[in-house]
């Protein structure tokens, strides 16, 4: 009973802070099913460790369970980015990989080759595949893992009042189409 009571004790602000930091980045780029989101996460350093050394899937689960309460208010997709073990490939769903042909790879994130986060989304989305490359529509970096590699080629910053979950710093991104043009040029409003 005690062991049941910490983790939903450790739980509860991991997912109340991502699903508020979620709230945060819909307000600027209001989700839907066309959208992609790139996740890369350090369940480490949410812990208070250094990024790579601690990985859990108890962590991870916490995260899942606010990312899919997201997915399934609002059909946003998620990505989820490997560790550098594994070249930052990602793990998405497969009908969502065929559907923008992605290019798939063989290969299966564990704990200490890929990471806890991309390990248990792995074991846990109902069709997972890995692909080796996206370009999202925005993303979240729980403890500086480095997204930017996924992510369309002008990202905006977006802030939040959760500045980390847990331990790790949190940074967001939403992706916006190039300005094009010179000093003659007239842009929409964005």
């Amino acid at each position: 009973m005690k062991g049941k009571f910490l983790m939903k004790t450790l739980y509860q602000p991991i997912t109340r802070d991502l699903s508020r930091a979620l709230a945060d980045l819909e307000k600027v780029m209001p989700f839907d099913f066309q959208h992609l989101l790139v996740i890369g996460c350090s369940t480490s350093e949410i812990m208070g460790d250094r990024i790579g050394t601690s990985g859990s899937l108890e962590i991870a689960a916490a995260v899942f369970e606010a990312l899919n309460t997201c997915h399934v208010k609002t059909k946003v997709h998620f990505a989820f980015q490997c560790c550098e073990h594994l070249n930052r490939v990602l793990v998405v769903d497969q009908h969502l990989a065929k559907e923008r042909r992605f290019e798939q790879v063989t290969v299966r994130p564990i704990r200490h080759a890929g990471g806890a986060m991309a390990t248990y989304a792995y074991e846990h989305m109902a069709a997972a595949t890995v692909v080796e490359f996206i370009k999202a529509d925005g993303g979240i970096d729980i403890g500086d893992t480095l997204i930017g590699m996924h992510l369309r080629h002008v990202a905006v910053p977006v802030r939040s009042d959760v500045k980390q979950i847990g331990k790790a710093h949190l940074v967001m991104a939403r992706t916006r189409p190039m300005l094009i043009g010179g000093k003659r040029a007239v842009y929409p409003e964005m």
